[in-house]
């Protein structure tokens, strides 16, 4: 089984194709090439969504024809065709929606709407052996939540932020401090040279009952130390950094741990961009240990948006006989789990 996967949600165009051999969790990435557009959006410090939506359209066609070279297949060797289809911002996500729906089309393939959440959940199982039902963290620039996985388009909600995401509060963080975008990696960098114990910064939500986050004091706290830093006090501002890390690694183990205790699972799965900051994987790894479960998280690259985690969506769904009609409408919001109350 061959799945090309297009994802254009945000501010990478990216297409890969995936293959699964055999039933079951791991498959093989044939292909996977991503252009990003940091070069575009660096100068206004975030994602523009108009200058998203058009340079996916500059891109998509050259990047299909990269990855299908890349894999040595043409379009008829294709079991299906998968992309992103919410959430996301809508410009990006029609141009590579109607891209699939005219590739599907004009070679009579299969076309898969993905969601773009739950193809950072199944991510896992592209590259570890991981059963379900496991206890989900997805942490990125716009979302934030805990869920438990029982399989493709089957999700539970345990909890979400109630204001902002924390990639989010990771990008403002780095731009009040001039680290440029993106700010994760940034903000990383920097803590790795500071004492995460010098700067206290509240923990919203910490220590209280429930799953859900909220990180919009914490982003206040930043901003007002900030403004309190001398403009060369480079150590200050490492300092902040780590101490900022710090604080989100307990939110998000606390959270976690309560998670645990409601949800309990051998596995935590951690995925999303801010996945891929190995501070906070660290913490995460504790915390499952703590009650008797393994963490598992994908491979950095594929923590960030990438057209691999679309392909494996769709040979997930493919298998199951989840296939879409050629209308299917692109969605701005289409939450995992149906039932939870929207926020």
């Amino acid at each position: 089984m061959r799945v090309l996967g297009i994802e254009t949600s945000c501010d990478e165009t990216a297409v890969a194709i995936v293959g699964s051999a055999a039933p079951g969790p791991v498959g093989t990435i044939l292909a996977n090439v991503v252009y990003s557009q940091q070069t575009e959006h660096r100068r206004f410090g975030g994602v523009v969504p108009e200058i998203a939506a058009r340079a996916h359209l500059e891109r998509i066609d050259g990047l299909v024809e990269q990855a299908l070279a890349e894999a040595g297949l043409g379009l008829d060797d294709l079991d299906a065709i998968a992309a992103t289809a919410g959430p996301g911002l809508i410009g990006g996500v029609m141009v590579g929606v109607m891209a699939a729906k005219g590739l599907a089309f004009a070679r009579e393939k299969p076309f898969l709407a993905i969601n773009h959440l739950e193809g950072h959940a199944l991510t896992v199982r592209l590259t570890e052996p991981v059963a379900f039902p496991y206890l989900l963290l997805l942490v990125s620039g716009g979302h934030c939540q805990l869920l438990t996985v029982r399989g493709p388009g089957d999700f539970t909600r345990l909890g979400t932020t109630i204001d902002d995401a924390v990639g989010e509060c990771f990008d403002k963080t780095a731009k009040l401090l001039g680290l440029g975008f993106p700010g994760g990696p940034a903000v990383e960098r920097l803590a790795a040279g500071g004492d995460p114990q010098r700067v206290a910064l509240p923990r919203p939500m910490w220590r209280k009952p429930g799953c859900d986050f909220s990180f919009s004091g914490l982003k206040t706290a930043v901003r007002q130390k900030v403004e309190a830093l001398a403009a060369d006090d480079a150590q200050g501002r490492a300092d902040l950094c780590a101490s900022f890390q710090r604080t989100v690694g307990d939110v998000l183990a606390d959270r976690c741990a309560n998670a645990l205790a409601l949800a309990p699972s051998p596995t935590l799965v951690v995925a999303g961009g801010v996945a891929a900051n190995l501070y906070l994987r660290g913490r995460l790894e504790e915390v499952a240990a703590r009650h008797g479960a393994r963490l598992v998280a994908p491979p950095v690259k594929l923590c960030t948006d990438n057209g691999a985690m679309i392909a494996w969506a769709g040979v997930e769904r493919l298998r199951l006989g989840l296939v879409d009609d050629l209308d299917f409408r692109p969605r701005p919001r289409w939450p995992l789990d149906a039932a939870a109350p929207l926020r």
